[in-house]
């Protein structure tokens, strides 16, 4: 029986990574690999979307506020948001289990 959806993980992808079907990856939470994950102080956000820009996973996105924030279910970690904000508004931290 195969699982619905908002179960399955990157272990469920096929080995090879072969695209099985196109724009399948949004079925998978690939942010469960990272071993650090980032954190914002929205306070400190002065809304000028540099994270969105540079975050190379797509991930960012911008809240009701105007602000940015991350979907830890397809973050990977990688800090790049954390390095280009001009108000350290990222931090990274460990991902504990």
């Amino acid at each position: 029986m195969a699982k619905p959806e908002t179960e399955l993980t990157s272990k469920d992808l096929e080995i090879g990574s072969i695209v099985t079907e196109p724009g399948s990856a949004r079925k998978y939470k690939t942010g469960d690999w990272r071993a650090q994950k980032p954190i914002f102080d929205l306070e400190k956000c002065i809304k000028c979307g540099l994270c969105y820009i540079y975050c190379p996973e797509g991930c960012i996105w911008q809240n009701d506020e105007g602000k940015f924030e991350a979907d830890l279910f397809y973050c990977k970690g990688c800090g790049i948001c954390a390095i280009e904000c001009p108000k350290d508004v990222i931090t990274m931290v460990e991902e504990e289990e």
